[in-house]
């Protein structure tokens, strides 16, 4: 099986990136990336997915979305951000059964997973969006936990941005969550979108190639091996066993977009961590957390 897709790869129907169920062994999250601008729309009909939208880089763009039952578009402006590496922009959550009209310049990201109950349309400024970090020393990362179940109430998914300083690791201890087992451990699939930048405050050089890594392994008879270079654009998808860590190389700014979503009855993130891991968390302790987060606009 195929488990990671380089920029371009994943491109359909006007989309850069489209990750859906034609994706053989893929059922539970779905990712569209795509570039509005020159005349470029995006219109998504309504169906079983619920879906949270914002753009990934640009002025902004607007979302017009008509939910089940009503005759009428409602419209909401999604402010842009200069890259993912300058703060927050603002979202919208879209239930299922809505259509979707996008138009605006700049990228537009949606994080996508089949939903059977509706819940009420959320709309989240920019500044509204829970920025934390993570870790300690080189380990530490800034999370945008605008998706997760305290801060929105979806009905599937868990979605989440992050950002790792350059020289950085995130995802560590390798951990996993592909078994049920209520309280203690989820069962999800997770996709990664990838972007990467020369580190922030270093003018690019003429030469340059932004890039990072991420590791995936095996955490039982079911088959998974990863080891990639990341680049703007990439897609990993992680359908079972442990994951991590994704890198940011030395001079290299590391960004990634989190879907997930699974089958269990409860909408929760737990995690296993590897035991031979497992330790490290408790080297944080003693260390500070990377004086160069949190990254702002």
């Amino acid at each position: 099986m195929t488990w990671f897709f380089k920029k371009g790869e994943l491109a359909k129907d006007n989309w850069d990136v489209l990750v859906d169920g034609s994706i053989k062994g893929w059922q539970h999250t779905g990712l569209r990336v795509g570039t509005l601008g020159a005349g470029r729309q995006f219109h998504i009909i309504a169906d079983g997915l619920e879906r949270l939208i914002f753009p990934l880089e640009g002025v902004g763009l607007t979302v017009e979305y008509r939910l089940a039952g009503e005759t009428a578009f409602q419209t909401q402006f999604l402010r842009g951000r200069k890259s993912v590496f300058h703060g927050t922009s603002d979202l919208i959550y879209l239930p299922v059964d809505t259509e979707i009209k996008i138009h605006g310049e700049g990228r537009v990201c949606i994080g996508e997973a089949p939903a059977k109950n509706s819940k009420a349309v959320k709309f989240i400024p920019a500044e509204e969006v829970p920025v934390f970090v993570r870790g300690a020393g080189r380990e530490s990362r800034q999370v945008h936990n605008f998706g997760v179940p305290e801060h929105l109430d979806a009905d599937r998914f868990i979605v989440v941005e992050v950002i790792v300083p350059a020289g950085n690791w995130s995802g560590i201890p390798a951990h996993k969550h592909d078994t049920y087992i209520p309280g203690v451990e989820s069962n999800l699939e997770e996709i990664y979108y990838f972007e990467t930048a020369v580190t922030r405050g270093v003018t690019p050089p003429a030469a340059s190639d932004a890039i990072g890594y991420l590791r995936g392994y095996a955490s039982d008879e079911r088959e998974y091996d990863l080891l990639e270079e990341v680049r703007s654009g990439d897609v990993g998808l992680v359908p079972h066993g442990w994951h991590g860590p994704a890198m940011a190389s030395p001079g290299y700014d590391l960004y990634f977009f989190n879907v997930m979503a699974g089958p269990d009855p409860d909408r929760s993130w737990n995690i296993t961590d590897d035991p031979n891991h497992a330790w490290i968390r408790e080297t944080w302790h003693h260390q500070d957390p990377d004086p160069r987060l949190p990254y702002t606009a």
